[in-house]
């Protein structure tokens, strides 16, 4: 935390348990790409809100920084909040709407926000518990708190989209390119970029160069800079 310096030690990977070496839902492996760590600074807004983080979730040495407890029991949410406070869906295509929440919102209004979701669930539990449905075809993995790529897109992800209000549904790598393109709009080395990105080669990370309007206004200004310091 003092340092504000990220290591990437270590990777981890989502594969199918029959073609895990381990037989789990994640294998981890050393990370060395290109046969070294990759080492960047985080912003000191971004290392205080992870050390409160730490501090809330009392995380020791070893945890995991971000978890998912409720997939690692395989269990659904059984306390559903109240649908009459949660509103109505978006008309389907016969212009009906349906309160969130409902197992019609998700079948008929076709909504899949998180309460809709959680009540279709929360149905098909029930039904598998009474001996209605077979239970899933695929096999119960071992409990692991890594966070999947399906429960992260649509339990993080999205959500944090939609309260950003973003009008489109960027892919979460899409941040890795407007991280590099802001950095170089912004003036920021592009070998620094280079090893914060942990690319091989500078040609790479030349690819960012001009992606943004304004990229040629930054390479302006900064002649400008240049050219007035050396009359004074």
């Amino acid at each position: 935390m003092s340092t504000r310096i990220l290591t990437v030690s270590r990777k981890v990977i989502e594969v199918g348990t029959k073609f895990s070496p381990t037989g789990t839902r994640f294998a981890v492996y050393p990370y060395p790409k290109d046969k070294e760590y990759r080492r960047l600074k985080l912003s000191t807004q971004l290392v205080q809100k992870i050390d409160a983080h730490v501090i809330a979730a009392d995380l020791k040495a070893g945890d995991l920084l971000f978890l998912n407890r409720t997939q690692s029991t395989n269990s659904h949410p059984r306390e559903l909040p109240d649908p009459d406070a949660l509103g109505l869906t978006e008309p389907n295509e016969k212009g009906r709407a349906y309160r969130h929440g409902t197992l019609s919102a998700y079948t008929a209004g076709k909504c899949r926000c998180e309460h809709c979701r959680g009540a279709y669930a929360t149905y098909r539990a029930k039904r598998r518990a009474n001996g209605i449905d077979r239970p899933p075809t695929t096999s119960v993995r071992e409990p692991d708190e890594h966070l999947s790529r399906t429960w992260f897109r649509l339990y993080v992800w999205r959500p944090a989209c939609e309260a950003a209000d973003v009008e489109f549904l960027p892919r979460f790598h899409d941040l890795r390119h407007a991280h590099a393109s802001w950095l170089l709009a912004g003036g920021a080395d592009l070998q620094v970029i280079k090893e914060r990105l942990g690319h091989a080669s500078i040609i790479t990370t030349q690819k960012y160069l001009h992606t943004l309007p304004e990229a040629d206004d930054t390479a302006l200004a900064a002649f400008s800079k240049i050219r007035n310091r050396s009359h004074t």
